[in-house]
């Protein structure tokens, strides 16, 4: 089984109490339904530095990565139906469904 890297784009936080829940419920329905496939939950991300090969660094733009987690899956095509689940696509947000592989 291949690890896959989901790296959210967009998408918002909701506001107030019961959208958060509603949020937070949805999240941890995929995690059920994703069983043991998922290798780690992940957590949102802000704030991103963007150092280009001259060393010159940036500030991140909308396309920055907002999120992530890592699940596995037999095959890309399997890891991609899987990703299709996630609940940041009801948000708006993009996922893009990285295969990683062991280099060491």
């Amino acid at each position: 089984m291949a690890k896959y890297l989901l790296v959210y784009h967009g998408g918002s936080m909701p506001e107030g109490e019961a959208a958060q829940a509603a949020v937070m419920g949805a999240w941890e329905g995929w995690f059920h339904e994703l069983g043991a496939a998922l290798v780690d939950g992940g957590n949102p991300a802000s704030g991103t530095k963007v150092i280009s090969a001259d060393g010159s660094v940036a500030d991140g733009n909308e396309t920055s990565p907002s999120g992530y987690s890592i699940i596995s899956a037999g095959s890309h095509d399997e890891a991609v139906r899987l990703a299709k689940g996630c609940p940041v696509l009801k948000g708006g947000a993009m996922v893009e469904v990285v295969e990683t592989f062991n280099a060491m």
